[in-house]
């Protein structure tokens, strides 16, 4: 406990350090509880600054909203699209680079019409250390701040302090972005992030605790869910399987690995150049 108390005003006392702040806010777990800490700490010198699109559901930027106002922070939202992108939208394992060098340079960019110092994002220490997360290059090639890496604040951690702080994320699901639900390879297009929003939106009304609809081909729907959420499907096969139709699939799978952070990564040869 002591070890993180110390993170814990490593965080406030580098925030303290700051004359005004944009922080990249997405009304996730980790940008919440930095949004939070921030204002509680420079008040109205600080603000939010959410990209609304098409690679993200509407009802995450209107969660976003919500949450700016219950913390009572200005919150700017941008709207953008990264399918314009020909980098981006062609799918290549630079994705995540491509997408989030448009998000920060439209975040400086902000920032710096509204007089803001500094920009930072939500990243985290185990984002520096796990998984494969080419947007952390985006953002030091851009001088972004990473106020919750630099103080080596990890993912549970965040979720013990916003349990403190009463914050309603404290236990929020990790959520990526739709994009991220498509093979590397297979181009992002609009109608395929409809169909994946579409039956995600569906199955979430049932309150699995993690879920993904991994978009293959043009009609398949490979679904990822905890191992212990799978019986709900075989039980439920003919509901779920007319209403993933109707979205536009014709074939539907449940993947019996179940439900892992980046399993789009697992074919990529990270070595290669």
């Amino acid at each position: 406990m002591k070890r993180l108390e110390e993170k814990f005003a490593k965080l406030q006392q580098s925030i303290k350090e700051m004359d005004s702040l944009l922080i990249a806010f997405s009304g996730g777990v980790d940008s919440t509880f930095l949004l939070r800490v921030a204002y509680d700490i420079l008040g109205d010198k600080v603000a939010a600054f959410t990209s609304a699109s098409k690679i993200h559901p509407d009802e995450e930027t209107e969660e976003a909203r919500e949450l700016a106002k219950k913390i009572g922070v200005r919150h700017i939202v941008d709207t953008t699209d990264e399918l314009y992108n020909d980098d981006f939208a062609q799918n290549d394992k630079l994705r995540c680079y491509y997408c989030k060098f448009y998000i920060f340079n439209n975040l400086k960019e902000v920032a710096a019409q509204e007089g803001y110092a500094q920009v930072a994002d939500g990243a985290n220490y185990d984002d520096y250390i796990n998984d494969y997360r080419p947007g952390l290059k985006a953002a030091k090639e851009l001088e972004v701040r990473s106020p919750l890496k630099e103080a080596e604040i990890t993912k549970k951690e965040i979720r013990e302090i916003s349990k403190r702080l009463d914050l309603p994320t404290w236990d929020k699901p990790a959520f990526a972005c739709l994009s991220s639900r498509i093979p590397y390879g297979d181009r992002i297009t609009e109608d395929k992030l409809e169909m994946v929003g579409a039956a995600e939106r569906y199955l979430r009304q049932f309150d699995f605790n993690q879920l993904r609809v991994r978009h293959h081909d043009q009609y398949t729907a490979r679904i990822e869910v905890a191992p212990n959420d799978m019986e709900f499907f075989f039980n439920n096969r003919e509901q779920i399987v007319d209403k993933l139709k109707e979205i536009g699939y014709t074939y539907i799978t449940l993947d019996l690995e179940g439900y892992r952070t980046g399993s789009m990564n697992e074919v990529l040869d990270l070595d290669e150049e």
